[in-house]
């Protein structure tokens, strides 16, 4: 690939914008900084230069270009991540390098063709017409069927498959791409998705990536038996504990809102961006996860959680509530009326969706509705049941008076004592000494393992970019202490700095950038060193950055 190709991308692009894409940046001085995405952190070492178009982690030691990033983040290689900038920035390759006919970019094309291939059967085929006038009847705007890029399925066995077999596929690429099953009896696989409404699923680039299905009844008919919704399996695409639906459209709004609403199902969300809350996402194809929610916290740290209003719905809601505190997101619950779900709601009156979301309920409520819900108040036996429902929840909220007010309301609702409540609360065996506010997560993080830098190459960094800011600094350094410096990088530019009359840290700068291009050690050193010196000055909470 030319590096004039490359350098055109690099110049279309800007990497705050890139960045942002992904994470939440805040302005600090000159630059933008974050909790880094590559290791866990509390406290932000992460940095994006606006002037150098590079990012640079203290904490890890993660730094590079717009490439780079995201390289890291998708953890694609070089040609994925140049195809997909080339989109961003509207830049045409050219038409075949072998450095970017990676797997994942046939994989990548055979998703958007099949793509094509369900939204011209949902337009132009007898059935597809009638899946039209269903998704009509369900609310849904030719605008968001369009934008959405609804589809839908033949019901047969093969015809999505001969069709990109004749395309120039192969058919084990299309297993590999799960859009085909492989028989059992021997023989050619098989269309997974047959008689189905389709869904595809994007990435955050808006990329197709997979692909969830809901059985279709045509009228007079039965629908053939099985599940109501099938979705793409686990492809090197498509990680369904991590992707979010509708995530690559909501992302901008989440982020402006400082606030994001979690549903359940496809149509929830695409319903509720039709009616004006485009901060809405769902888990897709599979229960909540952490990496769903860590996802969710790059953006905000404020979740709605719009589950629907039966057992099933009640169940996910409490157990995507403790993965979210565990995660330090603070969460509300919208309270459905009982039987429907928010595509419901939104469907009958989009009035009555923003009055719910506006009347989103703080964690214990929630729990005491769904009890008052399950169980009857006014027998004894409901009573026992409300009670051993709600007090490990109650026994885990840390501030005493918070305790207590929920503590009497419980005893108002049982028309017994306080006193009877918190003695029973203490025989609850809570299982952890968590409380609702500091819960430890249900499952361990999962981070990007990064090894760190070693104290002494960041103390090394810290000091040379000190010299550049200050170069009267280079008169405390001698020839003994110039072999203290482990680091040849470091070595190489302080040498070339005493060499050299430095007047200003203008002038430090000039002549290590002179350096450039010489020795990767050396070069790679000094971007890092240079990200330091603009950083440090401008920076209030540098000094809470942690050198380990």
């Amino acid at each position: 690939m030319p590096d004039s190709t490359i350098q055109q991308i690099k110049d279309r692009l800007d990497i705050v914008e890139v960045v942002s894409s992904y994470i939440k940046l805040e302005k600090t001085g000159i630059n933008l900084r974050a909790a880094c995405p590559f290791h866990g952190e509390k406290t932000p070492s992460f940095f994006v230069s606006p002037t150098r178009q590079m990012f640079k982690c203290f904490g890890c030691g993660e730094s590079g270009s717009v490439f780079d990033f995201v390289m890291k983040m998708e953890g694609i290689e070089f040609g994925d991540a140049l195809r997909l900038l080339a989109r961003k920035a509207g830049v045409q390759l050219p038409d075949y390098h072998p450095e970017i006919q990676t797997k994942k970019n046939r994989l990548y094309e055979i998703c958007e063709t099949s793509c094509l291939f369900f939204e011209k059967q949902l337009h132009s085929s007898n059935n597809g017409q009638q899946v039209l006038k269903y998704l009509a009847g369900r609310g849904l705007t030719e605008e968001s069927i369009k934008k959405w890029r609804l589809g839908y399925a033949p019901d047969q066995w093969r015809s999505l498959s001969d069709f990109l077999v004749g395309k120039g596929y192969r058919r084990e690429e299309i297993l590999e791409a799960g859009l085909a099953v492989a028989s059992e009896k021997g023989g050619d696989s098989y269309d997974r998705f047959r008689g189905r409404i389709i869904f595809p699923v994007f990435d955050l680039n808006s990329q197709v990536v997979g692909f969830g299905a809901r059985v279709f009844e045509k009228p007079g008919e039965k629908a053939e038996k099985g599940a109501k919704y099938i979705n793409s399996p686990a492809t090197p695409l498509y990680d369904k504990s991590r992707v979010l639906y509708g995530l690559n459209f909501a992302k901008t709004e989440i982020r402006r809102n400082d606030q994001c609403i979690l549903t359940e199902g496809y149509m929830d969300v695409i319903l509720s961006h039709q009616a004006g809350f485009a901060n809405t996402v769902a888990a897709s194809g599979t229960a909540l996860t952490n990496l769903h929610l860590k996802t969710i916290k790059r953006y905000t740290n404020n979740l709605l959680m719009a589950f629907d209003a039966d057992a099933g719905g009640d169940a996910a809601t409490t157990r995507g509530i403790d993965l979210a505190i565990g995660e330090e997101l603070n969460v509300k619950v919208i309270l459905m009326p009982k039987g429907l779900d928010p595509a419901d709601v939104i469907s009958q009156n989009p009035e009555q969706w923003a009055k719910l979301i506006e009347s989103a309920q703080e964690i214990m409520s929630f729990y005491f509705e769904t009890a008052l819900n399950r169980f009857d108040a006014a027998l004894p036996s409901g009573k026992k049941q409300i009670a051993q429902f709600i007090l490990p929840y109650l026994k885990k909220i840390s501030n005493a008076i918070v305790r207590s007010h929920w503590a009497q309301k419980l005893a108002d609702i049982l028309q017994v004592s306080e006193g009877a409540v918190l003695e029973e609360m203490a025989r609850i065996e809570t299982g952890n000494d968590n409380s609702i506010g500091s819960y430890a997560p249900a499952c361990p993080p999962s981070v990007v393992k990064t090894e760190a830098k070693s104290r002494g190459a960041l103390l090394q960094e810290r000091l040379v970019s000190l010299v550049l800011n200050y170069p009267s600094g280079l008169d405390f350094i001698d020839q003994a202490s110039l072999e203290l410096f482990s680091s040849n990088g470091a070595k190489e530019i302080v040498k070339t700095l005493k060499s050299r009359p430095v007047e200003s840290p203008e002038s430090a700068q000039a002549i290590c950038q002179e350096l450039s291009g010489r020795d990767k050690e050396v070069e790679g050193f000094l971007g890092d060193v240079l990200f330091w010196s603009e950083v440090q000055p401008s920076e209030d909470g540098f000094a809470e950055i942690q050198l380990c």
